[in-house]
C-alpha cells in the first residue's frame, strides 16, 4: 500500500513520518481506539475529488468515541473541514481511503477507559477495491461468531473488536474464500468480516436488523434508501437463517471499504444461477453514479474537495 504523505496528528497537519506514537501507546497494547472508513471518489470529467457521506462518517465517528469515553471538541463539520485540508494536501487525483483514529494516548500499563487522554488523527491513502473479486465473491461460513453487544458493542467501529474480523477474514482467505459470513451466537446471519449483509427473496430486499450485533453502515443505509426509491423494492429489517442464504435470490455485502460486493457462491452453492443478480447490478451502478458526482439528484451525499 502507497503511504501518505501528510497527516492530521496533534491539532494540525504534518508530515506522515512525524505522526508517531509510543509502543506503550494505551490504544495500541489494548485496543483501546475508535476508527472510521470514508471513501473519496474521482471524477476525471470534472476533475474534482467527491467525499461520500463525509457527515454521516462523521457522526458516527464521534458516537464511536463516545462508547469508548472520549470527548472533542470537534463536529462532523469541521472533521469534513481538516479533511478537505488534507486531501487538498495530497493534491490526490485518484479514488481515496480516509481514516480517521480517535485513540487513548497515554503511555501507561492499566486496562481502563476513563482518565486518559485522548487524541484524534486522520491519514489517507490512495484505495482501489477492497475484494478483488467484487462481482462474482465466493464466500463461505465462519467457524467464529460475531461479538455481541454486552461483550463489545458492535455498532462503533472498536479497534480492538476488528480482532474477532481479522480472525474471520484470515481463517476465510487461506481456505481459498474472499469473504466469510458470521453468525450470531444465536444463529442468525450478522455480517460479513467488515460488511452488512443483504440477500433478495421473492421481490424483498432483506437485511438483518441492528440488534443483531452489526455496525449501522452508511453504505448498508444508501444501499436501502436506493432501493426504495430508485428500484421500487420492499426493504425488510429481520433475523436471517443460515439456510435463507442458501436459498435466496441474490445475496450482496456493503460497506465503504467494499462498496457493493456481490456474493455468487457460498461454501458449495451457487446463489440462484451463479451469477451477479439484476438487484445487486443495478445498486451497483447507481453507486457509481452517485458517489462520483454523476447523478445530481443526490449531490448532497457528495461534498467536493477542490474549489
Amino acid at each position: 500500500m502507497e503511504l501518505p504523505n501528510y497527516a492530521y496528528f496533534r491539532g494540525q497537519i504534518v508530515p506522515y513520518a512525524e505522526a508517531k506514537v509510543g509502543v506503550l501507546t494505551h490504544a495500541l497494547n489494548y485496543g483501546t481506539a475508535a476508527f472510521a472508513g470514508m471513501r473519496g471518489y474521482w471524477n476525471p470529467d470534472q476533475e474534482q475529488l467527491y467525499l461520500f457521506r463525509p457527515l454521516d462518517h462523521f457522526r458516527r465517528f464521534l458516537n464511536s468515541a463516545k462508547l469508548l469515553m472520549m470527548a472533542f471538541d470537534h463536529t462532523p463539520q469541521s472533521l469534513t473541514r481538516v479533511t478537505i485540508d488534507l486531501l487538498r494536501s495530497e493534491n490526490y487525483r485518484r479514488d481515496v481511503y480516509i481514516r480517521p483514529l480517535a485513540y487513548k494516548a497515554d503511555e501507561i500499563i492499566g486496562v481502563k477507559l476513563h482518565g486518559l487522554r485522548d487524541e484524534l488523527s486522520i491519514v489517507s491513502v490512495p484505495f482501489d477495491r477492497y475484494v478483488s473479486n467484487d462481482t462474482n465473491a465466493h464466500v463461505t461460513f465462519s467457524a467464529w461468531r460475531r461479538i455481541d453487544d454486552n461483550m463489545i458493542p458492535a455498532r462503533g467501529k472498536i479497534s480492538g473488536a476488528y480482532a474477532n474480523s481479522a480472525f474471520v477474514k484470515s481463517d476465510a482467505l487461506l481456505s481459498g474464500f474472499d469473504e466469510a459470513l458470521v453468525l450470531t451466537q444465536e444463529g442468525h446471519v450478522s455480517e460479513g468480516s467488515a460488511m452488512n449483509v443483504f440477500i433478495i427473496r421473492d421481490g424483498v430486499l432483506v437485511t438483518p436488523p441492528i440488534t443483531e450485533n452489526i455496525l449501522e453502515g452508511i453504505i448498508r443505509h444508501t444501499s436501502m434508501e436506493l432501493a426504495k426509491r430508485e428500484l421500487g423494492i420492499p426493504v425488510v429489517e429481520r433475523p436471517i437463517d443460515r439456510t435463507e442464504i442458501y436459498l435466496c435470490d441474490e445475496l450482496f455485502m456493503t460497506g465503504t471499504a467494499a462498496q457493493i460486493t456481490a456474493v455468487t457462491r457460498v461454501d458449495h452453492r451457487p446463489i440462484a444461477d451463479g451469477q451477479m443478480g439484476p438487484v445487486t447490478a443495478r445498486l451497483r451502478q447507481l453507486f457509481d453514479d452517485i458517489v462520483r458526482g454523476r447523478n445530481t439528484e443526490y449531490q448532497d451525499w457528495v461534498t467536493p474537495v477542490y474549489p
